[in-house]
């Protein structure tokens, strides 16, 4: 189940005109590369910024997410045609098999019910051809980064084309870990409109990833940092082994649109 922040069509709307620099998103695009991947899987693809920058570059790209307003945002951007836009989770996926999924923009934190993150998992490691890679990154607990989450240091005020200065700030509202719940407020500094979303993200340590992506069949084969977060974010590269006896899991109900 989405949440508001990305559910909502006005908020969905407003989503990349306030968060305009993904500069974060060069760091996969370059682990595309590097692991010479040619089909790629976008879990949790948003808007569709990360998908489009990959069928920019040539590659076929398969974009999933449960948020049926992101998704309308993502299919109206120039270029859509080329990506396969799926709605749902990664449980609706259909038969494929890809060079890579990647989960960025701490999608996988996002998966917050347990029984939904082995879903997940078990759902990517069918769709990956074997040695595929799994690529996801995951804020480490250790740094707390939620202590950070409030008004002063994340409100921000960016200018909209077409409405005008819009405020917005983050503030936490809860915290009973691994989960860590927080409010975005959006202000429409013109009418003075105030929408708001509230959000849970899951904090799993490292060593309890480590152990549910062994536990679904893969092989972790690295984890780095993220070089524009240092020290901040845990980047988890796994890999579907070339041989397993474990059986495919089915695909979920092919719920495609293009």
């Amino acid at each position: 189940m989405a949440d508001e922040a990305y559910e909502n069509p006005r908020l969905a709307a407003l989503y990349d005109p306030l968060d305009a620099d993904r500069g974060d998103l060069d760091v996969y695009a370059a682990v595309a590369a590097e692991l010479k991947a040619h089909q790629v899987l976008d879990v949790g693809c948003g808007t569709g910024t990360f998908a489009l920058l990959l069928a920019d570059r040539g590659l076929r790209v398969t974009g999933v997410e449960p948020a049926a307003a992101s998704l309308d945002v993502a299919r109206s951007k120039p270029g859509s045609e080329r990506v396969r836009w799926i709605h749902g989770d990664a449980t609706a996926l259909p038969a494929m098999r890809v060079d890579i999924a990647f989960m960025t923009a701490n999608v996988a934190q996002a998966i917050v019910d347990p029984e939904v993150w082995e879903d997940t998992l078990r759902a990517v490691r069918a769709a990956l051809r074997p040695g595929g890679h799994l690529v996801f990154e995951t804020r480490d607990p250790a740094r707390r980064a939620w202590q950070e989450w409030n008004r002063a240091a994340t409100h921000k005020t960016v200018t909209v084309d077409g409405i005008g200065d819009v405020q917005t700030w983050v503030e936490v509202t809860g915290v009973s870990l691994p989960l860590v719940t927080f409010r975005s407020t959006v202000v429409l500094t013109a009418t003075g409109e105030t929408l708001t979303s509230d959000s849970t993200l899951r904090f799993r340590e490292r060593d309890e990833v480590v152990a549910s992506l062994t536990a679904h069949g893969y092989v972790v084969d690295e984890i780095r940092d993220a070089p524009d977060r240092p020290g901040r974010e845990l980047v988890f590269l796994a890999r579907r082994p070339e041989q397993s006896a474990a059986p495919l899991d089915p695909p979920g109900r092919d719920t495609e649109s293009r």
